[in-house]
């Protein structure tokens, strides 16, 4: 079975979501602070966390960014909850490390949907069979859900990932972003562009010396170059992540 750790100050909430995930044939355990959140995670990894933005000892953004820089918990799936529904504070989020986010007031029901939908890309999901991917320094084992740049391990997270394979299983072909949505969030997560561009520029970051292969197609999408083709000038690097941070 597996198992939720739902990180929410407010004991009503915490309560309610720990019923109806229960009920949904989930195991899960409710912490109620940031700083019991990071401990509890790295004593018994979960296989997703529920993360309110919104904690006494440290905020979920300090929680998701600890659990990012430890191995150990890098890669559980993040789904925060924000009762800001603003564009930055949603960006905020994923910035910190989330895979996704819901904004307060929610339906249970979109809740535990979105939860059904991140832990079968976790398993698997839409990824196809194939152990390795190499396009240029970049390489993917996607049995294991490893990056590495030039034999160098790069962290990303469980969207990232997704991302990164969708762009990998194209290299020199532009993706959409509709068609990045649906490989990396599935068919029923509904999210913005603007979700899109901000894993991407994560992404690009992580990959550190060769981000810019991963070109902007203003418009359309992105594009994954290995370096050779990316000198011959899809635009430079420069104007990639200008253009993403719009």
């Amino acid at each position: 079975m597996q198992r939720v750790l739902i990180v929410e100050d407010e004991t009503d909430l915490a309560d309610l979501l720990g019923y109806n995930l229960r009920k949904a044939g989930y195991q899960t355990e409710a912490v109620h602070d940031g700083r019991a959140a990071v401990q509890r995670a790295q004593q018994a990894v979960p296989d997703l966390i529920v993360l309110d933005v919104m904690l006494p000892g440290l905020s979920g953004l300090q929680v998701a960014r600890q659990l990012r820089t430890n191995p150990k918990t890098a890669t559980i799936p993040i789904l925060m909850l924000t009762a800001k529904a603003e564009e930055i504070d949603q960006i905020s989020g994923l910035q910190s490390g989330a895979d996704d986010y819901v904004t307060k007031p929610f339906s249970v029901k979109v809740l535990i949907a979105r939860v059904e939908a991140m832990l079968r890309r976790s398993r698997g999901g839409t990824i196809e069979a194939a152990d390795t991917l190499t396009v240029g320094r970049v390489k993917m084992d996607t049995s294991t859900h490893q990056v590495f740049v030039d034999d160098i391990p790069s962290r990303m997270t469980l969207t990232e990932f997704r991302l990164l394979a969708a762009l990998m299983r194209k290299p020199g072909k532009v993706v959409s972003r509709a068609d990045l949505m649906y490989s990396a969030m599935g068919p029923d997560v509904l999210v913005t562009a603007r979700t899109i561009d901000v894993h991407i520029a994560a992404i690009r970051k992580k990959l550190g010396p060769v981000g810019d292969t991963i070109r902007t197609i203003r418009g359309v999408g992105y594009l994954l170059s290995d370096e050779q083709a990316a000198d011959r000038g899809l635009g430079s690097g420069s104007q990639s992540r200008a253009e993403a941070a719009k």
